[in-house]
């Protein structure tokens, strides 16, 4: 049991670091795609040399991010069958279906017009050059649409239903896989993306301002990425709405592990600022916060967009307890209750499996009407205790509030880079500024990859959310094995980041030292 446990704990490590680091390079390749393909678009329209500048100096990194970011995405994939290879057959037929529609139609637009991108300058006409620049852009957002719909699934398994002959999940509604929560993860998704490269491009344009070089080109760029930042980052914080809304309804332990909550009530506050007690549990009298400031009602209006809704804290979700729109408590299934109810399930597709070898028609039959019965209960069943339902409350509350204060930060920042940059005299005085955007642009990446953890820890133990926890999901090999290729994963990725930072770096700097648009002329 406890080579298991280390083959699952280091398993999510790897798979974590690869996601992480994957992670880095995803967003950038959504925004600064789009940030070209605008540039590229005013181009053609004004034939400005500091235009076309713009668009193949942002290009460039553009291209090198995009080459890293396939790299880690591949490794990404085989993963689910190297180390997951019990996930990939109970749910393969539903999670192989997005991600095959990813690799044979997002990705092979994508990387069939990044090459004309890249390579058709002269070759082919301004338009057609431009219309491969929007499809790449297009493509990597389509691209992005189908991994997260996969991910969105494993959040909230809709559209499949259990064959116990297979003893796997099938689907039988594809469009169920654009739930809500799928809707929302996307858009949030490449909105930020959008934000995130808007921050990117201000602060090496800051750079070159620092420089006193080119500063046409960084003038232009820093309005280009301040607007699309600015629209996807208020974009992010509405879907982000939308989100919570969905998370609440769909998957309130999450909403509960984001919070720190154990004990809910109407009309609940939202802690804006806190430290969670690490000894408080769902079953004790500890104090569930060493230090908190919370702002009135603020977690019923984020959950149920009603003040005085009633919003479950883990010791309610574990019992059972929630109150209706009425007022009125209500008993849900307990986390006791489920545990019970999901080893029914395991039992009742033993019994089916036993029915089926000795060719009892009746027995399968009477098993599978109780195993379709219980099932949605049947990632349950391999708990012993509720506590292993739980996800990791405190890694949980600090990165939504990381996520939440640096969102807020960049709010105002993008405010006020708008304001300097269409006033240049105060521009060009506020040095201040130009150092603060090029602090900024790893604090973006620090949030975004804040909101993949409340996405990805608060909904653990899970792989697939009451279906499939993460113990019952891994493939039939060693710890060593797992943590020999961890490590290995972790060198190789850190090589590609430094690799990649030490490209970006030098091509910045190349575009500081000599005038980039009379380059571009010629």
């Amino acid at each position: 049991m406890n080579d298991l446990m280390t083959v699952v704990d280091w398993s999510r490590w790897q798979f974590a670091l690869t996601a992480i680091y994957h992670w880095l390079f995803v967003p950038l390749t959504l925004g600064l795609s789009l940030i070209v393909a605008i540039m590229e678009t005013i181009y053609l329209r004004t034939r400005s040399q500091s235009w076309l500048a713009a668009t193949k100096f942002w290009m460039t990194l553009f291209g090198i991010n995009f080459a890293i970011g396939v790299a880690t995405g591949i490794i990404l994939e085989f993963e689910f069958g190297t180390n997951w290879s019990n996930y990939s057959w109970f749910v393969g037929d539903i999670f192989g279906a997005p991600l095959a529609i990813e690799g044979l139609l997002a990705f092979f637009m994508e990387s069939t017009f990044v090459a004309v991108m890249f390579f058709g300058w002269g070759k082919v006409g301004p338009k057609f050059h431009l219309a491969a620049t929007w499809l790449t852009c297009i493509g990597a957002s389509i691209s992005a649409l189908w991994i997260l719909v996969a991910n969105a699934w494993m959040q909230y398994p809709a559209g499949t239903e259990f064959d116990p002959a297979q003893m796997r999940n099938v689907m039988d509604n594809f469009w169920a896989l654009f739930s809500t929560i799928a809707v929302n993860k996307f858009f949030h998704a490449t909105f930020s993306g959008w934000a995130l490269a808007g921050v990117f491009v201000i602060g090496v344009s800051c750079w070159f301002l620092l420089r006193d070089s080119n500063r046409p080109f960084a003038i232009r760029s820093i309005k280009t990425g301040a607007w699309t930042g600015l629209v996807g980052l208020l974009l992010t914080m509405y879907t982000g709405d939308g989100s919570a809304v969905a998370v609440a309804r769909h998957q309130p332990m999450k909403l509960a592990a984001m919070e720190g909550l154990y004990n809910g009530q109407k009309e609940q506050g939202i802690v804006a600022v806190g430290i969670p007690n690490p000894d408080k549990r769902w079953d004790n009298g500890e104090k569930p916060y060493l230090f908190d400031i919370e702002l009135p009602y603020g977690l019923s209006l984020l959950a149920r967009h009603d003040i005085h809704a009633f919003v479950p804290g883990i010791a309610d979700i574990i019992e059972g307890v929630d109150i209706d729109s009425n007022g009125d408590t209500i008993n849900t299934v307990g986390y006791a209750e489920r545990i019970r109810l999901g080893k029914l399930s395991h039992a009742a597709l033993r019994d089916y499996d036993k029915a089926r070898a000795t060719g009892d028609t009746a027995g399968m039959a009477a098993a599978q009407t109780e195993l379709e019965k219980n099932y949605r209960y049947f990632g349950y069943g391999y708990f012993n205790s509720v506590d292993e339902a739980i996800p990791p409350v405190g890694v949980t509350f600090y990165s939504f509030r990381v996520m939440v204060i640096l969102g807020s930060y960049f709010l105002l920042f993008y405010i006020v880079v708008l304001f300097l940059v269409y006033r240049t005299k105060l521009l060009d005085r506020a040095r201040w500024i130009k150092w603060i955007a090029i602090v900024s642009v790893p604090l973006m990446w620090i949030c975004s990859e804040a909101g993949w953890v409340v996405a990805e820890v608060g909904r653990q133990p899970w792989t697939v959310q009451d279906l499939l926890p993460t113990r019952a999901a891994i493939s039939e090999i060693s710890s060593a094995s797992v943590i020999t290729t961890f490590w290995l994963f972790a060198l190789i990725f850190t090589v590609l980041l430094v690799a990649e930072v030490s490209i970006m770096v030098k091509q910045i700097k190349k575009g500081t030292d000599r005038n980039l648009e009379t380059d571009n002329a010629h």
